[in-house]
Formats: structure tokens, C-alpha cells, sequence
């Protein structure tokens, strides 16, 4: 029996690694068999994705990548997070790498679809080699929190991407990115809706990262209130043991006549003259919270890019759309968050992937 199995392990990951089609294997099967624990190997993949049967939690995901040819892997998983960059495998050559990932109800957005239970990947890239995966739960990941709008979400679908949703690439094992924004919300509604923040809040653990983005739906929220909300939310952070990064809103792509992005539809400046970068710049001064200036760095990129340069960056050309991210640009300012992090040593540098 078991050379038997050593045999069809054998041969499933020759055909992944070969990009050879593989029949899915019923997880109930797998999994449930005379009570056995969960399969947590690549008996649990085909060529182009796997599935494993696992209820809600943090994972350390362990694959070995590269085949007989030159290789070029990625993984992502979910709802369409990038979980691991394209890495590159000579032929021959086989490469490890590891990643945490949060799997939850819902899968994406608090108020979204519930999504498919257990942990589901995809294998991607330019010319994908997965030769073997080892799933465990995680014991000592920390984790990054998010709590955001649209353009940090984990959107369900193309062309549509929130820089949340992009930077679990850029993290190794022992950091997990548990994405909790959600579209459409401002200050008001985050803290107002109790499948939001009431719902959040009591996951928070000592040592864990909260980044808090929420700016661009506040549109009729007065400046007392919205430091308010500001405030509200750091403290319930550093009650529940965590801490607190402010981060400034993403820039909307609105160009003055001289090339420069210096009005108010730009820079989140809403229709009762609240400047929500510098409100929220004020709130982390004047409470000591590590403060992430997204508006500053997404500004800069922006306007060296010029009006058809920075197009790429949101969705233009497909919707019209200048607030919000394309997966380009998703990924890029994913990054800008990624540098910050290390800038403001939130994470330690041998638990971040360089871009």
C-alpha cells in the first residue's frame, strides 16, 4: 500500500510540474475518508489550482516550484489575492518558497459573498511548475489587518483591484494579510455597521497590525466628526492589544491643466472642505500613531507619470474610472505600502519580499 501511494504521489506531481491536466479530486473524498485528517499535500491540486477542505483560519502554505524546463510560477488564491510573485525556476532547478494565508466567511469583502469553503489557490504565471505544496495551520503568524474602501479591498472581480488584495505577494511566512475593507464605506459606516468594525475588532491579538485607510466615501462627514472616527478606531486597536497605522488615501487620477494633481476632487478634499489627508495626518501626530502618507507617495508617482502614463494605473481605459485601480496599479501601490512598512519598521525586513 504504501509504495503504491508513493507512486500515484509521484506521478500527480510530475503532471503538475509538467502542466499536464489533472482530474479533481472530491475534497469530502479526500479529506473524510474512515475519519482521516485533512490531505494537506498535492494529491489536492491539478495543473492550474488546488483545494483544500479546511475551516476558517491562518495557514502556512509551503510549495516547491520548477520542472524539467525553464519555469515561471505564481500563486494566488481566494478571492483573487496574489499570494506569491512569479519566481522563477531554471530547468531542472527546483525552488521553495512559504507564505501565510488567511482563510475566513466571507472569503473577500465583510458584506460580500461568502465565497467557496476551505483554501483554494491558483497556479499562474508565464510558464507555471508546481512540483509539491505542504499546507499546515500556522502557530506564530502575525497579522496585518485591513480596514478600508474600495481601493483596498479584495475585489470579486476584473478589472476591478484594491492594493489590500495585492500585497500578500510581498509578505514571507509568519505574516498573514487579513483583508477586512469593504466597498463603499467611510468612517461613519465602518463604525456604524456592526458586521464591520464590531466584527473586526474582537479579531484584533496582541502584536497585530491594523492598517486603517477611510477616506473616500466620508464625502458628507464634517471635520469633528471624521477625527472622531479616527480616533475611535485607534483606540480600539491599542484596547484590543494591537497597533494602529493610519494610512492617507490613494490619490483619485484628476489632473490640473498644468499636469499636476494640486485640487480638492485629487487629494480627497470632500464638498464641506474636510482635507482627509491632513486630518488624518494631524490624528496620528497627535495620538503617536505610525502613519503611512499614501497621498503623498501616490501623488508623486502619479504626476511623474503624466496624464497618459498614470492611466494604467487606474481603470481609464476600461471604465472611465480615476479612483479606482486597475491590478497594475493595485500591485504598485501595494508595494509603496510594502516599502512603508519596512521604512517605518512595523515588520521585520527577513518577513518582506523585495518588489
Amino acid at each position: 500500500m504504501r509504495r503504491g501511494r508513493t507512486r500515484a504521489r509521484a506521478a500527480v506531481a510530475a503532471a503538475v510540474a509538467l502542466g499536464i491536466g489533472l482530474p479533481a479530486v472530491p475534497a469530502q473524498a479526500q479529506t473524510r475518508h474512515q475519519g482521516r485528517p485533512p490531505a494537506l499535500g498535492i494529491e489536492n491540486c491539478t495543473a492550474t489550482a488546488c483545494h483544500f477542505d479546511l475551516p476558517p483560519g491562518t495557514y502556512d502554505v509551503r510549495v516547491t516550484l520548477g520542472g524539467d524546463l525553464a519555469s515561471r510560477t505564481a500563486l494566488g488564491g481566494e478571492t483573487r489575492r496574489a499570494l506569491l510573485p512569479e519566481t522563477a525556476a531554471a530547468a531542472g532547478e527546483r525552488v521553495v518558497r512559504s507564505f501565510t494565508v488567511n482563510v475566513r466567511t466571507p472569503e473577500g469583502e465583510p458584506l460580500g459573498a461568502e465565497g467557496t469553503p476551505g483554501l483554494d489557490l491558483t497556479v499562474g504565471g508565464t510558464a507555471p511548475a508546481l512540483a509539491g505544496i505542504r499546507v499546515t495551520p500556522a502557530r506564530h503568524a502575525r497579522q496585518i489587518l485591513l480596514v478600508g474602501d474600495s481601493t483596498v479591498c479584495d475585489q470579486p472581480g476584473d478589472p476591478y483591484s484594491g492594493w489590500g488584495q495585492r500585497l500578500p505577494q510581498y509578505l514571507r511566512k509568519g505574516l498573514s494579510v487579513a483583508n477586512y475593507a469593504d466597498s463603499g464605506e467611510s468612517t461613519v459606516s465602518y463604525l456604524g455597521n456592526p458586521l464591520l468594525w464590531d466584527a473586526v475588532r474582537p479579531l484584533i491579538r496582541r502584536g497585530d497590525l491594523v492598517l486603517i485607510q477611510l477616506a473616500h466615501n466620508d464625502k458628507t462627514t464634517d471635520g469633528a466628526t471624521y477625527r472622531a472616527n479616527l480616533e475611535s478606531l485607534v483606540a480600539g486597536v491599542r484596547e484590543r492589544g494591537g497597533e494602529p497605522v493610519l494610512v492617507t488615501p490613494v490619490v483619485r487620477r484628476w489632473f490640473n491643466t498644468d499636469g499636476t494633481l494640486d485640487n480638492g476632487t485629487a487629494l480627497l478634499v470632500n464638498g464641506l472642505g474636510v482635507d482627509h489627508p491632513a486630518v488624518i495626518r494631524s490624528v496620528a501626530a497627535d495620538r503617536d500613531v505610525p502613519l503611512i502618507d499614501l497621498t503623498a507617495r501616490t501623488k508623486a508617482l502619479v504626476e511623474s507619470l503624466g496624464v497618459e502614463g498614470s492611466k494604467a494605473l487606474y481603470l481609464y481605459d476600461e471604465k472611465r474610472d480615476n479612483t479606482h485601480t486597475s491590478v497594475h496599479g493595485a500591485t504598485v501601490y501595494a508595494d509603496l505600502v510594502r516599502e512603508e512598512l519596512l521604512n517605518l519598521r512595523l515588520v521585520p525586513r527577513g518577513k518582506v519580499r523585495v518588489g
